[in-house]
């Protein structure tokens, strides 16, 4: 079974926000896979369904973003899934604008979601699907700008990117996610 986790925010002030990305990956493989996360627990909401033989659960953790571990942790427990199993969606500051990177483990860097996460699962060895954002203007605290809403022309570069994460979810699937991060990172 894999669990696929996209971290934001919940709410209406949230959506659409630099900082809810990966919310809309989530939202995104939903669709294609015509899953809506219709079940809440876990402090979450989230869907099972089964893709080309594959159980996969769809999660976006309801708690804010820096507690995000509080409902990975318990849905993992309950569903008897292993680190090695889940692929965790998030924004980067790092990165520029609609670029992504898959990662196997790694530190936080900063992020409270991945903070959160890391001490909730007792391990940095988790897949992951970082999505840039680029930083803040000049003058434009970190919180402003992981909070405000993407203009139309940042958001017309991030559609091919949610599109393109979801591509790599369902790779993983299909093969080990080593494997899968060769062929997303080489782009």
């Amino acid at each position: 079974m894999k669990l696929m986790i996209g971290l934001g925010n919940p709410g209406k002030p949230y959506d659409k926000t630099k900082h809810n990305i990966g919310f809309e990956v989530i939202d995104e493989l939903a669709d294609r896979w015509n899953a809506p996360l219709m079940q809440s627990k876990f402090n979450g909401v989230f869907s099972k369904t089964i893709v080309n033989g594959e159980k996969v659960i769809l999660l976006k953790p309801l708690t804010y973003m820096n507690l995000s571990g509080e409902s990975i942790r318990p849905l993992m427990d309950y569903f008897q899934i292993e680190p090695e199993e889940i692929v965790v969606i998030y924004d980067d500051l790092d990165l520029p604008m609609g670029k992504m990177r898959l990662r196997q483990k790694g530190s936080a860097g900063g992020h409270n979601g991945i903070k959160s996460t890391i001490a909730h699962l007792g391990t940095q060895e988790f897949n992951r699907i970082r999505i840039g954002i680029d930083r803040p203007p000049r003058g434009m605290k970190v919180p402003d700008y992981v909070l405000s809403r993407f203009s139309k022309e940042e958001w017309a570069e991030m559609e091919p990117v949610i599109a393109k994460s979801a591509d790599a979810c369902e790779r993983f699937l299909e093969k080990p996610f080593l494997e899968v991060m060769n062929e997303f990172n080489g782009g």
